[in-house]
């Protein structure tokens, strides 16, 4: 399925080798980039700032911002054929510049340790639920039995990092497989599985006599409750939902065949992951709104209000179980993605197997995390700067970290590559070529920059 063939016209390849087809490619980037976020946390963000509003400024974002970030990784990582620091350091030179760029690449590989080293914490969470759900525990559950239910799982070290061990274990396991018999193989059947449970939810959203009020909310403008700070939420949310910034797509990018459209690849991935953000929606708002719950009940809506929801409507064991297994596919393959850049330094770098890179890579994360899992617990009233362990991973991460990898590899694209390098890449020099060097140039950047500033 993979070839480590040399590309046609002389140009270098992945020493792992590519993805089969343009569909593989796209399986596997829709999976980096839908996880949580789009299900977990879209849903909640959109009810806190108003629904439709919010949902038309996010979308104007991923199209005008996230698309072309998206296609700027992509075309790196493909140019360069190695792993983000390389990469960098490669292209940097190439292009006349520096190979100090690699730094830029580091910041992606780091980034997505950080990330995942707490996104395991609340995988794991997801997988215990789906235990929980398939035993009854939230069947005719009260408000106050969901609450407790949390409260005791979360407040025990022990479970938490149980589940957190396994996930990460299951993570490793596909990832030390290697690009072909691990993530392709992988993303062929979880991506798929994703959208068919999703679409089940969906059904079972409509009959739920409240599916039309859910639309509503969703498309209907409240002008009103959009304020700036829901414009840059709608942006920041656009941005990190698409996995860009954390060297995941450049790593991604790097296997991607050379006769393979990045602009009709990039639309796929950023249409699939919108569409599923969308879909997510219509199926959570028509079930809280059943039960006459809010829709900006924030991170506890997916953990304590839908399992109340659920509890309360026939079937609701079954579907309830269906949307934890549906969470923890997103979890699964957006992990493949945070883990892979920093594998590949390691096998690239260090002559590692990937079974060894993936093991050294998954005990750092799991050793990191840790300190996420008793920021629940036992180190719950110890914070500092932003919070918790697990708050200052996060705000760093997705304020800090993110936003200025992906200002950096925009800037790079856009004004350190020659025309005629990412003209090659994009394979156009025409109408939709321009588009790009312009937003990648002028409008990403600046969007970007908005969301630092408001993070500084």
């Amino acid at each position: 399925m993979l070839s480590n063939q040399a590309n046609n016209g002389g140009k270098r390849t992945s020493l792992h080798g590519h993805w089969s087809s343009r569909m593989a490619f796209i399986l596997a980037v829709t999976g980096s980039a839908v996880g949580l976020g789009n299900i977990w946390k879209f849903p909640y963000i959109a009810g806190q700032n108003g629904g439709g509003a919010f949902v038309l400024v996010y979308l104007i974002c991923v199209v005008l911002i996230g698309m072309p970030v998206m296609m700027s990784e992509i075309l790196i990582g493909r140019r360069g054929r190695r792993n983000p620091v390389a990469t960098m350091a490669l292209l940097g030179k190439e292009e006349g510049s520096s190979q100090h760029w690699k730094w830029v690449g580091g910041i992606g590989v780091l980034a997505g340790i950080l990330i995942l080293s707490y996104y395991s914490v609340i995988a794991g969470w997801v997988l215990a639920y789906v235990v929980k759900s398939a035993s009854g525990t939230f069947s005719g559950a009260s408000s106050e039995v969901v609450s407790s239910v949390f409260a005791e799982f979360t407040g025990s070290w022990q479970a938490v990092a149980l589940t957190h061990t396994i996930f990460m274990g299951l993570t490793v396991l596909v990832v030390a497989r290697g690009v072909e018999r691990g993530l392709e193989q992988a993303v062929r059947f979880m991506v798929p599985a994703l959208l068919i449970l999703m679409l089940t939810l969906l059904g079972y959203a409509i009959s739920s006599g409240y599916f039309m009020q859910g639309v509503e909310f969703m498309f209907t403008p409240s002008w009103d409750k959009l304020g700036w700070d829901s414009v840059l939420a709608a942006l920041g949310q656009a941005f990190f939902t698409l996995s860009i910034g954390m060297g995941a797509v450049m790593a991604y990018g790097a296997y991607l065949p050379e006769d393979t459209s990045i602009t009709g690849a990039s639309a796929a991935v950023v249409a699939a992951d919108t569409g599923i953000a969308m879909l997510a929606g219509l199926v959570i708002f028509p079930l809280v709104f059943a039960n006459g719950l809010s829709p900006a009940d924030g991170p506890g809506l997916v953990f304590q209000t839908l399992p109340l929801a659920f509890g309360k409507m026939a079937g609701g064991v079954v579907f309830s179980t269906v949307f934890f297994v549906l969470l923890s596919f997103a979890a699964w393959t957006s992990a493949l993605g945070l883990v892979e850049p920093a594998v590949a330094w390691l096998v690239e770098a260090f002559g590692k197997t990937r079974a060894q890179a993936a093991v050294i890579v998954g005990g750092l994360i799991w050793l990191i995390g840790l300190g996420s899992v008793l920021s629940f617990n036992v180190l719950a009233d110890v914070t500092f700067l932003a919070g918790t362990i697990f708050d200052n991973i996060d705000y760093l991460t997705s304020n800090i970290m993110l936003p200025l990898g992906g200002l950096l590899i925009t800037i790079f694209a856009g004004w350190v590559m020659c025309r005629n390098s990412t003209a090659d890449e994009l394979g156009s020099s025409g109408t939709l070529y321009k588009i790009w060097r312009l937003l990648a140039r002028v409008l990403a950047p600046i969007g970007i920059l908005l969301i630092l500033i408001n993070a500084i």
